[in-house]
C-alpha cells in the first residue's frame, strides 16, 4: 500500500457556530421539546442545509411565507436573520403563536435604524440586496426611508436634498475590509453622517475573518465549510483569497471537494462559517485523512464566550 503524503492542516479558531446561531437552533429544538411537532419556521432558521435537514427530521416545517401555514396552535418561529415588521404583524392578525429567533445583534441594527429615523435621519444600509437580514432591516421603516448600498460606486450615486440628515447601519455578516472602504466613502461624501455607536458587523464575523487572515498566507489551499447562501461563509472565502491563498473553496459536505484541485496540495487551512456545525469540519478532515497523512494544528486569534438567552416565551415555558 502506497504511503500517504503528509498534509499539515491549520484549523482556524474561532470557527463555526456563533452565539446567535446556537440560540436560533436551540429555539427550534426547545419549541419542539415543549410543544411537540410540528413547529413552523419561516425561512431557513440559519443558512445551513445540514442544520435545516436535521431540524426537519425532528419535526420542523420550513416555509417561505406565513400564508403557507394552516390555522394552527403550533409555534411559528422567525429565523435568526430577522424579519420586516409586517411579518409579526401578519402573525398577530392571524393569532399565530410566534417566537422570534432573530439574533440579538441583528435586532441591535434594527433598533439603531429606528432611533435614527425617530431623530429625523434618512438611513443608508450597507449590505447585500436580497439577503434576508437586509430585507428585515429595510422592513423596520417605511418604504423609501432606507437606502441600500453594496459598493463604493453605489455611494457615489446617492443623491439627497440639501440638508438631509443621514445615518448608516450595516449588515452584520459583511467583509470587515470591504465595509470599511464603503463606510470611508460614505463619511467622505457626507461628513455629517451619523455612525453606529458600536460596530454593526458582529463579533463572530470579525473573529472568523481575522483567523482566516492569519492562516491563509501560511497554507497552499483553504476550505470554508458552509452553505453557498451563507453570507458570512462567502466572505470568509473572499478574505482567504485576498490574504494570499489562491486555492479556496466553500463546501458543505465532502462530496463537494474538487480533488483535481485539492488532491495534491502540501498544506491546508480549514474554517467554518457561523452557521456550520463542527461535525462537518470533522467530516472534511476525515476525507483528507483518507488521502493524506494529516496533522492538525489549531490557530486561534480570539476567545469567544458570548451567550444569548432564549426568547421570553421559551424561558417562561422552561420555568413553568
Amino acid at each position: 500500500m502506497a504511503e500517504k503524503p503528509p498534509l499539515p492542516i491549520l484549523l482556524c479558531a474561532p470557527r463555526g457556530f456563533c452565539a446567535g446561531v446556537v440560540r436560533a437552533i436551540d429555539v427550534v429544538e426547545e419549541a419542539l421539546r415543549k410543544y411537540g411537532a410540528p413547529v413552523y419556521v419561516r425561512h431557513e432558521i440559519v443558512h445551513n442545509r445540514f442544520v435545516v435537514d436535521s431540524l426537519k427530521r425532528k419535526g420542523a416545517i420550513f416555509v417561505d411565507e406565513l400564508d403557507e401555514i394552516p390555522e394552527t396552535q403550533a409555534p411559528v418561529i422567525f429565523s435568526a436573520h430577522g424579519v420586516p415588521k409586517s411579518v409579526p404583524q401578519t402573525a398577530r392578525n392571524r393569532r399565530l403563536f410566534s417566537i422570534d429567533a432573530t439574533c440579538p445583534l441583528v435586532t441591535k441594527v434594527h433598533r439603531e435604524a429606528e432611533i435614527h429615523f425617530k431623530r429625523g435621519r434618512t438611513i443608508i444600509l450597507v449590505g447585500h440586496a436580497g439577503h434576508p437580514e437586509v430585507v428585515g432591516t429595510m422592513g423596520q421603516l417605511p418604504a423609501g426611508m432606507v437606502h441600500l448600498v453594496e459598493t463604493e460606486a453605489d455611494v457615489a450615486r446617492l443623491a439627497f436634498p440639501p440638508g438631509t440628515a443621514l445615518a448608516f447601519v450595516t449588515q452584520t455578516t459583511l467583509s470587515v475590509d470591504d465595509t470599511a472602504a464603503i463606510v470611508a466613502a460614505l463619511k467622505a461624501r457626507f461628513p455629517e453622517i451619523a455612525a453606529p455607536h458600536k460596530e454593526d458587523i458582529c463579533y463572530a464575523t470579525t473573529n472568523r475573518q481575522e483567523a482566516v487572515k492569519r492562516v491563509a498566507p501560511l497554507v497552499e489551499a483553504l476550505i470554508v465549510v458552509g452553505s453557498p447562501n451563507s453570507s458570512n461563509s462567502q466572505r470568509l472565502r473572499e478574505v482567504a483569497e485576498r490574504s494570499g491563498c489562491t486555492k479556496t473553496a466553500l463546501v458543505l459536505r465532502t462530496d463537494e471537494i474538487d480533488w483535481s484541485v485539492f488532491g495534491d496540495i502540501r498544506s491546508l487551512g480549514i474554517t467554518a462559517g457561523a452557521s456550520a456545525p463542527e461535525v462537518l469540519v470533522e467530516e472534511i478532515i476525515a476525507a483528507f485523512a483518507q488521502r493524506f497523512d494529516v496533522s492538525v494544528e489549531t490557530v486561534s486569534t480570539a476567545d469567544e464566550s458570548v451567550f444569548f438567552p432564549l426568547p421570553r416565551q421559551l424561558r417562561e415555558a422552561a420555568t413553568a
